[in-house]
């Protein structure tokens, strides 16, 4: 089962089931992450750290390997591999929840 956690006006959380799974591998399609009020694609951490940073992020530098944020305001944490090639639909989907209605997960 795969799917798209899709949050209502009523702040009410449901998973939309999609079918095929992640990657493209089943549709040819790959995910993107964009950003919902520019409708701009995401291609780089240089520009999600700067999306980031104006939503509040701060970026932490304790590990190497991993770019991290976290947002004074709650105990949220983004994980992210330090290399964008490994950016997987799960790290957007996750910075997708913890930002409401800034990102979007898309198929291009």
């Amino acid at each position: 089962m795969s799917g798209v956690w899709v949050f209502k006006q009523n702040g009410v959380v449901q998973l939309v089931e999609v079918g095929g799974g992640e990657s493209s591998q089943g549709s040819g399609r790959r995910k993107v992450l964009v950003h919902v009020p520019t409708n701009e694609v995401v291609t780089s951490y240089d520009r999600l750290g700067r999306i980031l940073s104006s939503l509040g992020w701060e970026r932490y530098y304790d590990d190497p390997d991993l770019l991290q944020f976290h947002k004074r305001t709650n105990v949220h944490l983004i994980s992210l591999p330090k290399d964008f090639n490994k950016f997987k639909s799960m790290h957007m989907y996750d910075i997708v929840v913890k930002n409401r209605n800034i990102f979007e997960v898309r198929d291009m």
